[in-house]
């Protein structure tokens, strides 16, 4: 057994590797391009996606995954490598078979170029209606020289005697409207004037049309280079392409270097029409390109994609059954955070984008750190927001009004946000929904000490000269005793305060009252919030009732339970 030397990272100059080689486009024109309407999508999740899996999926799956697609809406699917296994030629089969591809849908199956694959490949398939075959062979340099140990012209050699076959077995299924589709895999890594030798080669004995088009799929087999490379690649490409309107110029870019939705995003601007890709990403290494993201990204632009991911919760749910993969929590659209703020500035710029959107004529989404509406996805704005140590009162009082209806007037934010603040550095770990409602109920609602109110009357005193008085009457409990309390005033809440006041009970006097109602019918409730000026300082009080006027009494109350507590 031999012992592995370790090798660590070269500093400074770093000799083993290079940069890849820049296209010499100096008049490339996609930099200025903008996606305005979606590709032609094919989901690569049944075969590209399936061979990346630990555990690939059974035929079960796989026929649960490929409704799926369709239901998204995806018009071709890649539903294996037929020549490759018997599971995927009985996939295959029983598509067709039993009838489970919808009239719209054409079914690709890639194959080798290689001769008894392609034979096994066309048997899979009798019966379809329509189906793309995909052949495909390794044009590098380095698969030339490692892998192959062949020249250019042994390459060309491969892929036109199998695209030969692939024309005369198309003859004997003559109920099969066959498209081809053939990739220089590697293409990324391939010399330009090469790879569009051995695909005009392969045109050649293929002879499309205008009218029936060959697909020529390019790919990032292997991620080598910054996105604007692959970019100028494909302009040059469709730009010395003889009879472009013959072909149809496909992506299929993976994500070594965590760029294949950008490559394959400035692929579409540099002329490319159809990507290949998968759900959330999935394939060999790093994945693949993850069409959610791309179509979605498209989607805040203003394109339709033609997919649909309205329900991407249940989307990702089929998803993660089916490939035994999670959604990462930060994944872009579907991650179970990203639609969540915990920092302080952005909850407040949240909380107040969503204020003025909900009152803006304009039908524009623009609310600061969120790029697409939550629900057109299916996602809740219940979860935008989200409290730990790191968070703002501008994130608290969010979830207090979306979540249990109660607005909290504006200078009461700093004051509630400083408690759960406290609390969230105390527990040194995320403030559930349910914990900041108790935190609020204990803070104001449930402070019983030392005021509590036993009674209270109010009524109106009627003047010799017409003018008005509200007279009230109140029993209140002040340390265990209770005490029975009176005055007038210009409202019940004044007549209260003066009464506190008058019968030295407290010295304080009113700032500031709101009130709304939460619930609807017989459920609902008053809520009052007060601002006190005592001797320690301002105070908010609040309370809940279903009178609106025992509720503002006991939030006066509330405020100087809170100023006694904190003297």
């Amino acid at each position: 057994m031999s012992t592995q030397t370790r090798v660590n990272m070269q500093k400074g100059i770093v000799s083993k590797y290079r940069p890849f080689a820049p296209i010499n486009l100096p008049d490339r024109q996609w930099p200025s391009k903008m996606i305005t309407a979606a590709p032609i999508w094919c989901s690569v999740d049944l075969r590209d996606g399936n061979q990346a899996l630990p555990i690939p999926m059974s035929v079960e799956e796989k026929l649960e995954m490929f409704d799926l697609l369709v239901k998204i809406g995806f018009k071709e699917i890649e539903v294996g490598f037929p020549s490759a296994s018997q599971t995927e030629y009985d996939f295959t089969r029983r598509l067709i078979e039993e009838n489970r591809i919808p009239h719209d849908v054409t079914i690709q199956v890639l194959v080798q170029a290689k001769e008894e694959l392609i034979y096994r490949t066309f048997e899979s398939l009798r019966g379809a209606k329509r189906a793309i075959v995909h052949i495909y062979n390794s044009t590098s340099e380095q698969q030339r020289r490692i892998v192959f140990g062949l020249d250019k012209p042994a390459i060309v050699g491969i892929a036109v005697r199998g695209v030969q076959l692939i024309k005369e077995l198309a003859s004997t299924l003559p109920e099969t409207d066959i498209t081809l589709q053939y990739s220089p895999e590697s293409f990324s890594l391939t010399e330009i004037d090469f790879a569009l030798e051995i695909c005009e080669a392969v045109v050649d004995v293929w002879q499309p049309t205008p009218e029936k088009k060959i697909i020529l799929n390019l790919p990032t087999t292997v991620e080598v280079s910054t996105p604007n490379i692959y970019a100028d690649q494909i302009e040059w490409f469709c730009r010395h392409l003889r009879n472009r309107d013959t072909a149809i110029v496909s992506l299929h870019t993976h994500n070594d270097r965590g760029t294949g939705v950008a490559s394959s995003e400035l692929g579409l601007m540099a002329g490319a029409e159809r990507v290949e890709g998968t759900l959330f990403g999935n394939g060999e290494r790093t994945g693949n390109v993850d069409i959610v993201t791309l179509a979605l990204n498209m989607y805040t632009q203003g394109v339709d994609p033609g997919l649909d991911f309205s329900d991407i919760q249940a989307i990702q749910r089929v998803y993660e059954k089916c490939t035994r993969l999670p959604v990462p929590m930060r994944q872009p659209y579907a991650g179970e955070l990203v639609f969540t703020a915990f920092s302080g500035s952005h909850q407040d710029a949240i909380n107040k984008g969503m204020n003025a959107q909900e009152t803006s004529s304009s039908e524009l989404w623009d609310v600061p750190y969120l790029p697409i509406d939550p629900k057109d996805i299916g996602r809740s704005y219940e979860a935008i927001i989200r409290i730990n140590s790191q968070s703002g009162k501008g994130g608290v009082a969010y979830l207090m009004e979306s979540e249990f209806g109660l607005q909290l007037p504006k200078a009461m934010h700093i004051e509630f946000g400083k408690v759960i603040k406290q609390l969230a550095d105390t527990r040194g770990s995320e403030i559930l929904s349910t914990e900041l409602f108790a935190a609020f109920e204990n803070e104001y609602l449930a402070r019983t000490i030392p005021f509590a109110l036993q009674a209270f009357e109010s009524r109106t005193m009627v003047h010799d000269d017409g003018s008005k008085e509200i007279e009230c009457v109140a029993c209140v409990e002040v340390d265990g005793v209770t005490r029975e309390i009176r005055a007038r005033g210009n409202g019940p809440i004044d007549a209260f305060v003066r009464a506190l006041n008058e019968h030295d009970l407290a010295s304080f006097k009113l700032l500031t009252y709101t009130e709304h109602a939460v619930g609807q019918g017989a459920e609902t409730q008053a809520v009052a919030y007060i601002q006190l000026q005592t001797v320690s300082g301002t105070f908010f009080g609040a309370a809940m009732d279903s009178n609106i006027e025992i509720a503002s009494i006991k939030a006066v109350l509330s405020g100087l339970n809170r100023s006694q507590a904190y003297a």
